[in-house]
């Protein structure tokens, strides 16, 4: 028997990629987080009761920003941000792009 050579390249049957970033990940699921708060922030104050209007009154939201879920830190958060993927409105409030 004879052994193969080691080489440092991977055979043709194996992949060097180890899989997806972790942080590209956290990303990912933190944008999903974001989008669902700031979907029911604006449904929330669409159907306000009150003020002497009907309930189906039409009433556009005029929320331009939300403080983004906790389950992530606020890098996350400013790195979607410079990504482009959210907007900064101040005072660590974010809003859809």
């Amino acid at each position: 028997m004879h052994a193969q050579p080691s080489s440092p390249f991977p055979s043709g049957g194996e992949t060097s990629s180890p899989g997806p970033n972790p942080r590209d990940a956290q990303l990912k699921a933190a944008m999903t987080a974001f989008k669902k708060r700031y979907k029911l922030t604006v449904l929330n104050d669409e159907s306000k009761l009150g003020g002497g209007r009907p309930v189906t009154g039409g009433k556009k939201s005029a929320i331009s920003g939300i403080v983004p879920p906790r389950e992530f830190p606020m890098d996350v958060w400013q790195e979607l941000a410079r990504q482009g993927r959210i907007k900064d409105v101040g005072g660590g409030f974010f809003g859809m792009v």
